[in-house]
């Protein structure tokens, strides 16, 4: 089984994958951080060096490199289900679950945070603040086509685990891919 988490930066992806995989005893992968290994760069410097649509574009291939992996789960970058066909891509091959966050939230972590974001640089906080909250409204549209919705900030993974079991792996291990 393949399970996708997708969400806004600052969401949780990466600390619940890590968590929840362990549970799972199943292998975690970051996109973000595959990326970097494959092109030897980091993503805020190859936004720096490139562009945001070429970064898209070797984002989605990798993602699409997933499939192969089986018993994983996988923190997706911020944007990678709003762009080409990822986010249906991930319905059909794996379960998605999208770390639900407010924009208050989103802030405080990313003020919070050591990790640099490339969408964010050079802007006051008053210019983040409304940065994320349009952003965010975009996006919502394509997280919330994930298979299962969960608060980021109040999140209980053994809880979340469990759900996944009870209620996906039976699922998952009667067909090849979530198509419906």
């Amino acid at each position: 089984m393949r399970i996708y988490l997708v969400g806004y930066m600052g969401s949780g992806k990466s600390t619940v994958s890590n968590k929840l995989a362990h549970q799972l005893g199943y292998n975690c992968f970051d996109l973000d951080d595959l990326f970097e290994q494959r092109f030897k760069i980091t993503v805020a410097d190859f936004f720096t060096k490139y562009d945001e649509s070429l970064f898209r574009r070797l984002e989605s291939q990798l993602l699409k490199e997933t499939a192969v992996l089986d018993d994983v789960v996988i923190a997706t970058g911020g944007g990678t289900p709003c762009f080409y066909d990822n986010m249906e891509w991930m319905n059909r091959l794996g379960l998605t679950v999208f770390l639900e966050i407010s924009v208050p939230a989103i802030v405080s972590r990313l003020n919070n945070s050591k990790k640099k974001r490339p969408l964010l640089m050079n802007k006051t906080e008053s210019e983040i603040n409304k940065f994320i909250h349009d952003h965010l409204r975009h996006r919502n549209i394509y997280y919330s086509q994930a298979q299962l919705i969960v608060p980021a900030v109040s999140i209980n993974v053994l809880k979340l685990e469990e759900q996944i079991r009870n209620n996906w792996l039976s699922k998952y291990n009667s067909h090849t891919s979530f198509e419906q």
